[in-house]
């Protein structure tokens, strides 16, 4: 008996995007009951004139559905060293927003991590339903520069941090 070949492609697709490491991203907005926000390992830079990336959420239940709610959301860039905190929001019901993690509040209301690499302001111009998920392009209103670092990345289920120096010269 053969594989359905619909399956076998979903499997496929999976794999491949196993072996393609992505940055790592905490998208956070202010909920209807407080701060919210998530792991993301899908944003990405869609123009710089004007600025505009895009993100993509895989539900609309929970802290992906009060961030597709909002008007405007925050995506920070990690660093390795914030693995824990990329850890604690990809996993629900994981300690959010505590003092420890360093989480501030935006003079806009958004939650911010001022430990992260770069910090992006967003609105969020536009959703889009694509299969399963949601993809979101967001308008970037404004951006603050972090702590310098080595750069948090998703590879094989797995977080990573990269490293400072090239292969390449």
């Amino acid at each position: 008996m053969s594989e359905d070949p619909a399956a076998a492609m979903i499997d496929q697709f999976k794999a491949a995007f196993r072996r393609h490491p992505a940055g790592v991203a905490v998208i956070t907005a202010e909920g209807p009951d407080g701060p919210v926000g998530l792991t993301a390992s899908s944003v990405s830079s869609v123009s710089a004139e004007p600025p505009v990336l895009v993100f993509s959420v895989t539900t609309k239940a929970g802290s992906a559905g009060h961030v597709l709610a909002a008007a405007t959301c925050v995506v920070h860039l990690l660093r390795s060293e914030n693995v824990e905190i990329a850890r604690s929001f990809a996993r629900s019901g994981a300690p959010r927003f505590v003092s420890e993690q360093g989480w501030t509040t935006r003079a806009t209301g958004e939650p911010l991590l001022p430990d992260a690499a770069m910090m992006l302001r967003c609105r969020i111009a536009e959703t889009v339903a694509v299969g399963g998920s949601t993809l979101v392009i967001a308008e970037v209103l404004e951006i603050d520069e972090g702590v310098d670092g080595s750069p948090l990345v998703y590879h094989d289920r797995a977080f990573h941090g990269l490293q400072q120096h090239s292969i390449l010269n």
